[in-house]
């Protein structure tokens, strides 16, 4: 009965799904630089590049335009790679860019740009990417809104912290009014959504075989006076890290 009421009140707050989380926060600006910063582009320069979790492949191609020599765009979902391939042919990149589910080369940089909260076995991943990084190489990984940011829910908050106070029940059944892809869990729906924190993702780095060279938790802006090491979980906006192969 409760997650009825509270399926009663989501639709009546939002009847056909949120607004937020749109993509227009980078309208006009380059979002693969907005988020990995410019310091860490002059890193890569020339070198061989893996976008791991491409998408439709938008990141790879500013990558190529931001100076890399040579980007592969990696994902699991093949009709997304056919998606991506197209749009590097149309933008001219095509010769530099490519995209696959089992990259063949070893990269110098591995980059991965709003995806560490979407993986379904994040540990996997990681592995997955030392197997196809260079020794001396590096993976750079900006990821958000983390799980308790206001809308770490992503889709699912409907207001701020939304998906902490209503149940997943509640949230699943409110989203197939306007989804009908048959999610029943978080982890199901398009995407995915592991509900990432900054601790856990600590952690799941730690049990890698990497070791955390540098990370910054980016404070949410109007948050940026409450920011620490106590509040982090609730105030940062972003999580922006640069990973090293572990030294035995």
């Amino acid at each position: 009965m409760f997650g009825g009421i509270q399926y009663q009140i989501l639709k009546k707050l939002s009847p056909a799904g949120p607004g937020h989380m749109d993509g227009s926060a980078y309208a006009g600006k380059s979002k693969a630089q907005v988020l990995i910063g410019q310091r860490f582009i002059d890193q890569f320069q020339g070198k061989t590049v893996i976008d791991f979790g491409c998408g439709e492949g938008h990141e790879a191609i500013e990558l190529v335009r931001l100076g890399a020599g040579r980007v592969i765009g990696v994902d699991i979902r093949e009709e997304i790679l056919a998606v991506a391939r197209r749009n590097a042919q149309d933008a001219g990149v095509g010769g530099i860019c490519e995209f696959t589910s089992r990259p063949d080369t070893k990269a110098d940089v591995i980059v991965s740009l709003d995806a560490f909260e979407h993986f379904a076995d994040p540990a996997e991943i990681l592995r997955i990417m030392a197997s196809v990084l260079q020794p001396n190489g590096e993976v750079i990984a900006v990821f958000g809104p983390t799980w308790y940011h206001p809308y770490g829910g992503h889709l699912f908050s409907v207001f701020p912290w939304a998906h902490l106070l209503f149940t997943e029940k509640a949230l699943i059944r409110w989203r197939s009014d306007f989804k009908s892809d048959g999610a029943t869990r978080f982890s199901e729906v398009s995407g995915g959504l592991n509900q990432m924190t900054i601790s856990r993702f600590e952690r799941v780095v730690a049990a890698s075989p990497f070791e955390v060279g540098e990370l910054e938790a980016v404070p949410i802006r109007k948050l940026t006076s409450f920011h620490n090491s106590l509040t982090r979980e609730f105030t940062t906006a972003s999580v922006r890290c640069r990973l090293v192969k572990r030294r035995n």
